[in-house]
């Protein structure tokens, strides 16, 4: 990947380094890298279902579906892959009407095992067809109440470590495993990830980038407590899910001094939100930071053709363009009027191409991005007590049926 940057931010980071690197002994995610993934790959090679559907939600899935929605239009995959992870009626209906159930392997993921939203979908399912260990596979903690349930009825288990979050779980089973199954190279995915983590860790170009970026981040959350991320490429929507989720639910945070913490992400795709949010961005107020992600190489030669369109001849200079040239133009015109205007920090990542190393080193990225800010924030990126309060009034309120 490739950088560009228009802010310097100018304070030490050896000991939030420090802090990292003592951190990686506790915290699962930073060395999933480093896992073999014979026991994925040996089970997805025995797959004989065409459909795979997940039930989950949040970090069950968002992370698997940025992988799948940037890879599968230029992948030639041996099976489909669905998500149902939200109880939207009409979403369910609509989905399960698409899929035939009876040549479909279910994956059933929930790090607690006791999710309402995926356990709700998984009796839905199980009124529609028998889930059992020739059509159904568990993704969860060891000791929960879902990998009992699995055990009980001789259904194939796989473990999410418990120090391994559940929006940092990509790159566990949660995502390995069903990636494996539709035909994505999966050691490609951690090859990725691995390119990151050694140029962070050996404080090579990654590391700066990252300080950097997280020093200024915290440093002005006060004047630009808004982050949007621009990405140029509907493949990449995936992508800015899981950001959202990851940057909101690790960030927002009440510190060690009982102060309330948090940086707001947005995510936005390029060109459509040139013709919205964009405006916004230039004549609005300056709090917000824009990071502009490119795709170098779209695997695709598809050009606009000469037509000609009577009363629009002074448009023909777009006549065999290329719809990837076209949109990288665009981008690269967006971000010449931010930086024109000299004070809204933007900074630009661009992609080589598409495939799993890219969108894999790109999440990895954005996951330490996450925890380097968080310390500099000295909150604590894994925990989500801000969310246990609803749940807890949820369960009483579905209790007493009310």
């Amino acid at each position: 990947m490739k950088y560009q940057h228009n802010f310097n931010p100018t304070i030490s980071d050896e000991d939030v380094f420090k802090e990292i690197v003592k951190e990686k002994e506790s915290i699962g995610y930073y060395n999933l890298v480093k896992q073999d993934t014979s026991a994925f790959k040996d089970y997805a090679k025995n797959v004989k279902q065409t459909n795979i559907v997940v039930i989950g939600i949040g970090g069950s899935t968002l992370g698997t579906y940025a992988i799948y929605k940037f890879l599968k239009h230029s992948k030639d995959l041996s099976k489909k892959l669905y998500f149902l992870e939200t109880t939207d009626p009409i979403d369910i209906t609509s989905k399960i009407e698409a899929i035939d159930l009876d040549d479909t392997l279910f994956i059933v993921i929930s790090k607690s095992g006791t999710t309402i939203e995926t356990i709700s979908i998984f009796k839905y399912i199980n009124s529609l067809v028998t889930c059992n260990k020739n059509n159904t596979v568990v993704i969860t903690e060891n000791d929960s109440k879902l990998n009992t349930y699995a055990q009980a009825n001789d259904i194939e288990r796989f473990e999410i470590p418990k120090n391994v979050g559940g929006r940092f779980s990509v790159f566990s089973a949660v995502g390995l495993l069903p990636l494996a199954m539709v035909g994505i190279d999966i050691d490609e995915l951690l090859n990725g990830a691995t390119d990151i983590h050694n140029s962070f860790f050996n404080k090579e170009n990654t590391y700066e980038m990252i300080l950097n970026k997280a020093r200024f981040f915290v440093e002005y959350k006060n004047s630009f407590n808004i982050n949007v991320v621009f990405s140029y490429s509907s493949r990449l929507d995936g992508f800015n899910k899981w950001y959202i989720q990851l940057w909101g639910e690790s960030l927002g945070k009440i510190d060690i001094n009982s102060t309330r913490q948090g940086l707001t992400p947005i995510g936005i795709i390029g060109p459509i939100d040139q013709h919205s949010f964009l405006q916004l961005i230039v004549e609005g107020r300056r709090d917000k930071t824009v990071t502009v992600i490119k795709v170098d190489d779209f695997d695709s030669n598809l050009k606009i053709p000469h037509v000609e369109l009577e009363g629009l001849s002074e448009l023909d200079y777009l006549d065999d363009i290329e719809f990837s040239s076209l949109i990288n133009k665009q981008a690269d015109a967006t971000i010449e009027s931010i930086n024109n205007l000299n004070d809204i920090p933007c900074d630009v990542i661009t992609i080589d191409s598409v495939s799993e190393r890219s969108i894999a080193s790109l999440m990895y990225e954005y996951e330490l991005l996450t925890s380097v800010c968080a310390k500099f924030m000295y909150i604590d990126a894994y925990n989500q007590p801000g969310v246990e309060a609803g749940k807890i009034i949820l369960k009483k309120k579905l209790e007493a049926k009310v």
